[in-house]
């Protein structure tokens, strides 16, 4: 059992390590082409970011693989692959409430970690790519990395959802970590600026977190932010690049 677990565990960090330098590599290819010399003078600190990062994907991979034995070995969490199981509008609603429930968790430790100690301690290693770029989505010190490998595992034992709707939670995880990090904003300025954008976090959010530090600290949802009041409204790239 031991063995297995340790090989799901290997497997699935391969896969979140892959999946991280696709996601940022792609998104780190969009930047050059779209905004070109965004990035001059940031290679050794994009090497950094991928060291860190392919080191938290081994730690993402643990639960992850303890959850990939327990669902194909025991069949012990509620990911379930018959769509009969549960009513088709229970897709979406799923969906929603892991995201939910991940920007809590996130909004959370986030604002916990940047406690002068703990920043010290961990979160110094994501905010020391100034600014960051798309390679740093995953870049934490390891107490950081174990902060967010456990909650979507934890997830998959409490509440119930299709395997393709978790794959849709992660795919919403991974471009959103990337495209929040990577230094320009990729969607319309219409949307931003506009009434989904007071509820969503886009990248003209998340990159003022990384020039005030103290505000914006939520994942998917400005909901936290709002009602804790730290919510410090968008930041402007062609005003910060000018």
């Amino acid at each position: 059992m031991v063995a297995a677990i340790l090989l799901s565990a290997l497997a699935m960090s391969a896969i979140v390590g892959v999946r991280y330098l696709l996601a940022s590599g792609g998104f780190a290819l969009a930047t050059r082409i779209r905004q070109p010399g965004l990035y001059k003078g940031l290679e050794r600190q994009m090497g950094r970011e991928i060291g860190w990062s392919l080191l938290s994907a081994l730690i993402y991979g643990v639960p992850a693989g303890v959850v990939a034995w327990g669902w194909q070995a025991r069949g012990c969490t509620r990911i379930y692959s018959d769509s009969g199981s549960y009513p088709l509008w229970w897709l979406p609603v799923s969906v929603l409430l892991y995201l939910m429930a991940h920007d809590t968790w996130f909004y959370w430790t986030h604002r916990w970690m940047h406690q002068p100690k703990l920043f010290r301690i961990a979160h110094a290693v994501h905010h020391a790519s100034r600014p960051p770029t798309a390679w740093a989505a995953m870049s934490f010190h390891p107490w950081e990395a174990l902060t967010g490998a456990v909650v979507i595992p934890a997830l998959v034992f409490l509440i119930p959802i299709h395997v393709s709707a978790l794959g849709c939670v992660l795919t919403i995880m991974t471009v959103m970590g990337v495209s929040n990090h990577m230094g320009w904003e990729m969607f319309p300025r219409a949307m931003v600026r506009g009434p989904i954008g007071q509820w969503l976090i886009t990248a003209s959010h998340h990159q003022r977190h990384h020039d005030l530090y103290r505000c914006n600290y939520g994942l998917y949802f400005r909901f936290w932010d709002r009602l804790c009041g730290t919510d410090k409204g968008l930041g402007d790239f062609g005003k910060e690049r000018a």
